[in-house]
């Protein structure tokens, strides 16, 4: 029972994984791709890691430091280079897509 538990998270982080990098492909700019690739692939990653985790631990009675520091790193650096990749691109200028209706920093980035 416990394999069908760690494959059942590995599959849905292979599916998140999955529709993270069609994300990548599919959004129109810097900023929503970012947003994929930094949300989804995370969660993603953390199910891989996490199934990995639980079938090594209840089967076979190993618990892996490894993968709980992967899960921590993930999770730390992420989100933080998704923040950092987005300001320098709204701060180098890029476009916008041309669907976006309202530029919320607009009005605070003219202070700089």
């Amino acid at each position: 029972m416990s394999e069908w538990i760690a494959a059942g998270f590995i599959l849905s982080g292979t599916s998140l994984t999955l529709l993270s990098a069609i994300g990548l492909i599919r959004l129109p700019d810097v900023y929503t791709r970012s947003h994929a690739a930094s949300k989804s692939t995370t969660l993603g990653v953390l199910f891989i890691l996490l199934g990995a985790f639980l079938f090594f631990w209840i089967n076979e009675g190993y618990v892996s430091i490894r993968l709980l520091l992967g899960i921590f790193f993930v999770f730390l650096t992420a989100p933080v280079a998704g923040h950092i990749i987005c300001r320098a691109a709204y701060r180098s200028n890029v476009k916008l897509a041309d669907r976006t209706v309202h530029d919320d920093l607009k009005k605070y980035m003219k202070a700089d």
